[in-house]
């Protein structure tokens, strides 16, 4: 099977079972506004991150979907790394900062082994001009507590708005 052949065949399977996450998730518990809060305002810091990324050189993605019309890897800007959120939000609704961090390091674990597999053994992405794992790492961690900073500061407003 030819390197491409395999590479469609990941983004495919990765593509099926994020989606089918996704619905299992988003409708698992409420509220339900906040989920889809959440799933937006990641998709949004994603797209942003990843296109500044990509202008820069600084990855690359040489096998994604619609390449005539994305250089961004849309599959896991508007679908993988949302779900994930949305997941850990659920996970850490209730939790204080030291346990919310805990949790984020601790699941997102198995996603930054999976990322650098796929850097290392297929074309789906590739890292340039000094970008490496820690990189990663560190702007996974940052964009997903900046999530739940985010739907904790709509919580709050909401409730207060409630009260009065």
């Amino acid at each position: 099977m030819k390197k491409y052949n395999k590479d469609r065949l990941y983004l495919q399977i990765i593509t099926i079972i994020s989606f089918i996450t996704l619905l299992f998730t988003i409708f698992r518990k409420p509220p339900l506004k906040d989920w889809i809060i959440v799933y937006l305002a990641n998709t949004i810091s994603n797209v942003i991150l990843d296109k500044i990324l990509v202008k820069l050189k600084i990855v690359e993605y040489p096998y994604r979907f619609f390449p005539k019309y994305f250089r961004i890897h849309i599959i896991f800007d508007y679908l993988i790394y949302p779900t994930f959120t949305v997941i850990f939000n659920q996970m850490t609704l209730h939790d204080r900062v030291s346990k919310i961090i805990s949790k984020l390091i601790l699941i997102s674990s198995p996603f930054f082994l999976i990322e650098y597999w796929a850097e290392k053994y297929t074309n789906l992405i590739s890292w340039k001009r000094g970008w490496r794992m820690y990189h990663t790492v560190g702007s996974v961690i940052f964009t997903s507590l900046f999530t739940r900073m985010i739907i904790a500061v709509i919580r709050k407003m909401d409730q207060k708005s409630h009260v009065q």
